[in-house]
């Protein structure tokens, strides 16, 4: 990983950490977190689709860390930063092994949403409750709303992002 990457992914890290723990509407569900609204997760995707899934998944990771000794919202759970790692590595492993085909609307979604349901749908929903018996039926339809506005506006800013900067090398930029 050369010097530039390394600065380009702290700095999505920075970001995530931003709009993940600053700009970001928190719902609580009796003494906790339930259910957090806002964009904090499209700095793991663009790192994954962009730079692979190792650093999708290192900008989740360290973002999550990094964000709790920042702003912790209750003990650390590591639970959450291995989601946030997932939705980093999983939309960049989807969009890596396609073969380097073209890159357009319809993959960046199907990539998204791959990472998107397994982690925050399925996984997150799953820790609340088992860690703090939350019910599924509680978080399980919210997180399923939030993400049917965020998957289309994650693909759509990546598809824009990847068309007026080129430069960037995103997989399958042409």
């Amino acid at each position: 990983m050369d010097t530039r990457t390394k600065a380009n992914l702290a700095l999505l890290i920075s970001l995530q950490i931003v709009l993940s723990r600053v700009a970001a509407i928190r719902i609580a569900i009796g003494p906790i977190e339930g259910i957090r609204l806002g964009f904090g997760a499209f700095p793991a995707l663009f790192a994954g689709i962009a730079f692979g899934p190792v650093a999708g998944a290192l900008v989740g990771g360290l973002g999550d860390i990094v964000g709790f000794f920042i702003n912790p919202m209750g003990p650390y759970m590591p639970h959450f930063t291995l989601t946030a790692a997932l939705t980093g590595a999983l939309p960049g492993l989807v969009v890596h092994l396609s073969g380097g085909r073209p890159l357009t609307v319809r993959r960046l979604l199907l990539a998204i949403a791959a990472g998107q349901l397994v982690s925050s749908v399925l996984l997150v929903p799953l820790f609340l409750k088992q860690l703090f018996g939350i019910p599924l039926t509680a978080t399980v339809p919210a997180k399923i709303v939030g993400e049917a506005i965020n998957i289309p506006f994650y693909a759509f800013l990546l598809d824009a992002l990847r068309k007026r900067f080129p430069s960037l090398h995103i997989a399958g930029n042409g």
